[in-house]
């Protein structure tokens, strides 16, 4: 177990006492967070979410943050070293280490295929509609 102290816009939000903590936009880390009890973001929502991994407090949730904030990150725990991973690359960070993450000040496009649908693949993926008792 760690404690990941979070602020937003330099504001103590929460100090999460978790396994680890998962801060998603509707493009990435939606699945892992989705699997932590996260909501689906659909895509162009202007937002962040945070979701703490197996909390030990009953009374913490997953939080939608807008992406206008800038969020800070700071672990402490029992070792010397924390395992961060960002976009499938880790790094070992000391503790007392300050993360801060906000959004980019750029903005890209994403491919969509034709006959293809965020809310179509969501029907298939999560079997939404269905009915297998018939």
């Amino acid at each position: 177990m760690i404690t990941v102290h979070t602020k937003i816009n330099n504001e103590a939000l929460n100090s999460y006492w978790a396994d680890g903590l998962i801060l998603a936009t509707p493009t990435g880390s939606s699945g892992y967070s989705l699997s932590c009890g996260g909501p689906i973001l659909y895509p162009g929502t202007s937002s962040f979410v945070l979701t703490p991994i197996a909390p030990h407090n009953l009374s913490v949730r997953p939080l939608v943050i807008g992406d206008h904030k800038e969020i800070s990150f700071e672990v402490d725990g029992r070792g010397e070293d924390f395992l961060v991973t960002i976009d499938s690359r880790s790094e070992t960070i000391a503790k007392g280490s300050k993360l801060t993450v906000k959004k980019a000040p750029f903005e890209f496009h994403m491919i969509r295929l034709k006959d293809q649908s965020y809310a179509k693949t969501l029907r298939n993926k999560l079997l939404w509609g269905l009915d297998k008792r018939n």
